[in-house]
């Protein structure tokens, strides 16, 4: 076994910094290095795992089997002994040069980050922020290896060292074109029942919480486009007779400036919640812990404006 005492930890932040930026140029400007001095990092660490590491294809750095295989405990590892020295001082988002990586899902980001870059802008001016999309079922590992900080997605069957917190989701809504031949100033159920409906989903097949609630009532209605944006689906509505249901905080951001109708649900549809996610390992630490703050204000203040709004 390796005596840790004679092992330059620095050289596995440079070794994580190369991975992470995909070369040894980018991650001299991340760390604030010379190249050579990179360069000199890496010969040390090839020494100290008597391997290549990485090598050169082209001008791309491509690692070997064996830095495949370490990335992710390595990765663990430095974000664990950066929660140790995190959780006896505080964290400064003005002054620490830190970089978050937040799993959200498209519609999501519409809501948290335009309030997010916000911050960013004014009170957190070293934070940088990724946000990036994990598959559900690889969600509990990317928080436990530190790929990812926190997630925000709806209620996921995760084990206990997930921490989570739920927020209330609102009501959903029926988005229609301006000068829809079959509506008139209010929805009923019947004629939501009539209409040709879009869908967002990320499924190719399976029904929607407002299916899941008119199935309760015997009642059906006729989905004839599934796609996975409600960008595009805002088009599809504008441009023909079709109608979206959807969360009212979504409908909230994309209806500004746009030609169309937003309608009240004519059946009861349980509200989506959101439920931020974070690993029990990074419940202490003063940087994730801001982050948190910052996202729930981000969520609570939508949801504010929802109550206003209706």
């Amino acid at each position: 076994m390796i005596n840790l005492s004679r092992v330059d930890l620095n050289l596995l932040v440079v070794l994580e910094t190369i991975l992470a930026e995909g070369g040894v140029g980018r991650a001299a400007a991340k760390l604030n290095l010379t190249q050579p001095t990179i360069s000199h990092a890496l010969a040390r660490l090839r020494d100290l795992f008597g391997d290549p590491l990485f090598v050169r294809r082209g001008r791309t750095l491509v690692p070997t089997a064996l830095t495949r295989s370490i990335a992710d405990p390595l990765r663990a590892a430095l974000n664990a002994v950066s929660a140790v020295v995190a959780s006896g001082g505080r964290f400064d988002p003005q002054h620490a040069p830190v970089h978050f990586t937040v799993a959200m899902r498209e519609p999501m980001e519409q809501v948290v980050l335009p309030d997010l870059a916000g911050q960013l802008a004014t009170s957190a001016r070293q934070v940088e922020l990724r946000s990036v999309q994990v598959r559900r079922r690889a969600l509990e590992a990317a928080l436990a290896d530190g790929t990812i900080d926190i997630a925000l997605d709806v209620p996921l069957p995760l084990s206990d060292h997930v921490r989570r917190q739920k927020m209330e989701g609102g009501s959903f809504v029926v988005v229609a074109r301006h000068g829809h031949p079959g509506l008139g100033k209010r929805l009923t159920l019947a004629s939501y029942l009539g209409l040709q409906h879009v869908m967002v989903t990320s499924r190719r097949q399976g029904p929607a919480p407002e299916d899941l609630a008119l199935g309760q009532l015997g009642k059906h209605r006729r989905v004839r486009v599934r796609c996975r944006s409600y960008a595009a689906a805002f088009r599809i509505v504008e441009a023909t007779d079709f109608v979206l249901t959807m969360p009212r905080r979504y409908a909230d951001l994309l209806s500004a400036g746009r030609r169309v109708r937003v309608f009240g649900m004519p059946v009861e549809v349980p509200p989506l919640d959101v439920c931020l996610y974070w690993h029990e390992a990074m419940d202490a630490d003063p940087g994730n812990r801001w982050l948190r703050t910052a996202l729930l204000q981000a969520l609570g203040k939508k949801r504010r404006g929802q109550r206003r709004g209706s």
